[in-house]
């Protein structure tokens, strides 16, 4: 059977009623499990006056099948079940006792969205030990699923700080290396091998510039030399040079 292995569900449906009734509408929760490989079980209970079940045989379940008219495999057909009773629009629909205060017929429609087929599942009352039997077992496997869901969370709680504690000893170890091996530039730790190849290339491009430096100023020199207008100044001077008196 496909339901072999189903986890217990839970959940609250929504309350309908069906008729007027003076009695009050207390929520209810319903429980689904599978007691074999041939049944499976529903129960809906309020832990007051009404606890409603039924146990669905393979045959039944066929026949529900035929009824909404799902086709494929069965193991389709038991996902479709099982996601329908687990959607938020599981509904619990109460006729009411028109002689009496009270529910007359109880049924579950489960629909695993909208425009999806509808399930409907008649319910019956259950009465005396079979209802305290019914709550009793609904209660302690809520717990034992509580107790589950806790061990589970401590696990990853316990998890995760090994893993922050790891990240951060990781941390520390970098940190303490780069005290002894490394400087901080703008806050990033540097490693001394990669902060004297930083060195060098500064000092070549600070020698480079001074080269440059020395080039442009040589080149201004010159120019200013050869300009026209200080080699007609020296023409001037040789021109006007006086000849000595024993040459005349």
């Amino acid at each position: 059977m496909v339901f072999e292995n189903l986890e217990p569900i839970f959940g609250e449906p929504k309350v309908e009623w069906v008729g007027h009734s003076s009695c009050p509408l207390r929520p209810f929760l319903f429980h689904v499990y599978v007691p074999d490989s041939f049944h499976l079980v529903i129960h809906v209970t309020d832990f007051h006056s009404d606890t409603w079940g039924v146990h669905l045989s393979i045959s039944m379940l066929e026949d529900i099948r035929d009824i909404i008219g799902l086709g494929g495999s069965w193991s389709e057909f038991a996902d479709y079940f099982i996601d329908s009773l687990k959607s938020e629009n599981l509904k619990l629909v109460l006729e009411a006792n028109s002689n009496s205060d009270g529910v007359s017929n109880a049924k579950l429609i489960a629909q695993k969205s909208k425009g999806m087929p509808v399930i409907t599942i008649p319910l019956i009352k259950l009465l005396d030990s079979t209802a305290n039997e019914a709550m009793s077992n609904l209660s302690l496997r809520l717990f034992k699923e509580y107790q589950s869901i806790k061990c589970s969370l401590v696990e990853e709680q316990e998890q995760s700080i090994r893993l922050t504690n790891l990240r951060a000893a990781e941390k520390y170890t970098w940190i303490f290396f780069c005290r002894y091996h490394c400087q901080l530039i703008d806050g990033y730790p540097i490693c001394q091998e990669r902060n004297e190849i930083m060195q060098k290339q500064l000092e070549q491009r600070q020698k480079f510039q001074k080269i440059s430096d020395s080039e442009k100023a040589g080149v201004s020199t010159n120019g200013q030399q050869n300009s026209p207008d200080k080699q007609a100044a020296r023409d001037t001077k040789v021109k006007n040079r006086v000849v000595p008196t024993h040459r005349r």
